[in-house]
C-alpha cells in the first residue's frame, strides 16, 4: 500500500524554481519527522531537508538558503520549494516521513519525482 506520493518534479532551467509536494496518506499526527532526500545516478541518497514535530528544519549544506520545506497537516502534504536551481539539483527526490509505533518508529519512502535543471 502507497503511503507517500511525490509529484512536482519537471525539466527547468538554472535560476529557476519548482516546488515538490508529498501527499501522506497515514496520519500526519503520527510522525515524528518527515523529509526530502536526493539521488543521483550511481550516488547514495542524501538527505536534503527534514522538518521534525514541533517544526524544527534541517537543510544541507548545499541547499541552504535556497531551498524551504514546509509541512500542511490539514492537507496531509510536505512540500520542498526549491529555488535558484543548479545543474548539480538533478537527481530523483525522494519524500521520507518516520512514523510513531508502539516499539519505536517505521519509515516510508515514496517512489520519488525527477528533477533537471538544465539550459
Amino acid at each position: 500500500q502507497v503511503k507517500l506520493v511525490e509529484s512536482g518534479g519537471a525539466l527547468v532551467q538554472p535560476g529557476g524554481s519548482l516546488r515538490l509536494s508529498c501527499e501522506v496518506r497515514i496520519s500526519m499526527y503520527s510522525l515524528n519527522s518527515m523529509g526530502w532526500y536526493r539521488q543521483a545516478l550511481g550516488k547514495e541518497r542524501e538527505l536534503v531537508a527534514s522538518i521534525v514535530d514541533g517544526g524544527v528544519t534541517n537543510y544541507a549544506d548545499s541547499v541552504k538558503v535556497r531551498f524551504t520545506i514546509s509541512r500542511d497537516n490539514a492537507k496531509n502534504m510536505v512540500y520542498l520549494k526549491m529555488n535558484s536551481l543548479k545543474p548539480e539539483d538533478t537527481e530523483v527526490y525522494y519524500c521520507h516521513v518516520e512514523q510513531k509505533v508502539d516499539w519505536g518508529e517505521k519509515g516510508y519512502w515514496g517512489r520519488g519525482t525527477q528533477v533537471a535543471v538544465s539550459s
